[in-house]
Formats: C-alpha cells, structure tokens, sequence
C-alpha cells in the first residue's frame, strides 16, 4: 500500500522486514510492530533511534492492517520510499552478456502476488535480473509483492523497459531469448544445453493469455513444461512456472 502524501510503500510480513534490517535498514523511514513482535525488533529500533527516525508498537494490529492495507502483515509493517524502478540500459544488457548472466523477462504478468513469487524463486536459485514492462497491464513492485517475496526483494534488480520485442531484437546474438509456452517444442529438462555457457534472458508471459505472438517470433527457442501422463491441467500457474524454469536454469551452473 502506498502513501502518496510521503511518497512511501508499506513493507509488512516478517520476512520481508527482516531482510529488509538486515540487508538495507537504511532505507526504513518508519517502523510499527506490535508487542509480540517488539523483543525481535531491538536492533533495529537502535539504529532507527540513532538516525532519529520514528519507531512504535501498537496496541491494536489493526492499526498495522490500516499502515498497509493488508491484514497479512504478521504483526510489523515498515514505511520505505517509494520505490523506482530503474529504466534499463545498454550498460546493464552489455554487463549480463559479458557475465552471461540470466535474467527473467515479464510479459505483462499483471497480479502482484505472482510478481512477488517469482522475485522469491528468482532470488532463491540466484538469479539477480528481473525485467518488466512499462505496461498498465504489467504490475510493479507493492505492498504484496514485497510480502509474497518474503524478503527477495533485497536480493535482485529490477529494471524497466517500454517496449519487450524492442529489448529482445537488441539481445539477438548477446543473449539466448528463451520464451516460454505451450506450444514450445523444448522441454525445459533440455533448457541447460541451450544456457550452460552462455547468458539468457527467459519470458515468462500474462497469467490468461501468456507471452505474445510478437514476443515468440523475437525468441530463439520456445520452452514448454512437460505435463504428467493423464493429466486435465493445461498449464501451471506463471509463478509456479518460474519455480521450475529457474530451477532448470540453476541445474545449468552446477
């Protein structure tokens, strides 16, 4: 949830504010917890108090629900700037080439809850790039994201871009541009012959329609995740994708 007035986003759950003191307390300009909460939040309210910024716990939780418009808060909820997300450059693409770097393309993935699983995946098999849109339909970094990631947040990059098969034409040759659907004829068991040494940029697509028809034909490969025998279910979840595919990407490095 943010506050427009003080340009600021409630981070709440308590892995997510965790991280958050451990990896960048500096950027907490408010903290609220409540009492069960306080004893595990001790470091933290020094070092706010000696940057004279403003802690307090709370008598009633629901005041930490009204903070950040969740009743998922689980008892601490930390007001941080607004986040920008960065417009991503030349600089960034031709880094993750040199490096051969992976990184995580969104094609409009619009539910915020997805995003925020897909930064913990991410974050957790060690991929630190992550791209989206600059698209109404593409949801950016919340409240909910932050909570979903449980903390994943301080561990990646997230960059912007206006246009994806703009991006991904630039990355012909650089990059492998990998796409993922059902109609792909790799299956992502075999995507670490295709990475192992080389960068990738993966596209992940919209949680009704998937990636693009114009996204395909910029791909050099389309990945599909092979179903089991007998099954009814078309397709996983975008986030329970990602899982698998960062997943196969981590198999690749091993």
């Amino acid at each position: 949830m943010k506050n427009s007035a003080r340009n600021e986003l409630a981070v709440c759950g308590f892995a997510a504010v965790k991280t958050l003191e451990k990896n960048n307390p500096q950027k907490i300009q408010r903290l609220y917890f409540t009492k069960e909460r306080a004893p595990l939040f001790g470091g933290l309210c020094k070092k706010m108090a000696s940057s004279k910024r403003p802690y307090n716990q709370v008598n009633d939780p629901k005041e930490l629900e009204k903070l950040c418009g969740s009743v998922h808060h689980q008892g601490v909820v930390a007001m941080i700037e607004a986040p920008e997300i960065p417009a991503l450059t030349k600089d960034d693409t031709a880094r993750w080439a040199q490096n051969k770097e992976f990184t995580i393309l969104l094609d409009r993935v619009g539910n915020a809850n997805n995003l925020g699983a897909i930064v913990r995946s991410a974050a957790f098999f060690g991929i630190k790039n992550i791209v989206i849109p600059l698209d109404e339909a593409q949801s950016s970094v919340t409240t909910s994201s932050y909570r979903v990631a449980e903390g994943g947040m301080e561990y990646v990059n997230i960059y912007s871009i206006r246009s994806i098969p703009y991006l991904l034409q630039d990355m012909k040759d650089k990059l492998v541009r990998i796409g993922t659907s059902l109609e792909g004829s790799v299956s992502s068991r075999n995507l670490g012959n295709f990475v192992k040494d080389k960068g990738a940029i993966i596209v992940l697509g919209n949680e009704e329609n998937g990636i693009s028809e114009e996204v395909k034909k910029n791909c050099d490969k389309l990945v599909m995740i092979p179903r089991g025998q007998n099954v009814k279910v078309d397709s996983l979840n975008v986030a329970q994708a990602a899982s698998v595919i960062c997943y196969e990407l981590s198999l690749a490095r091993m």
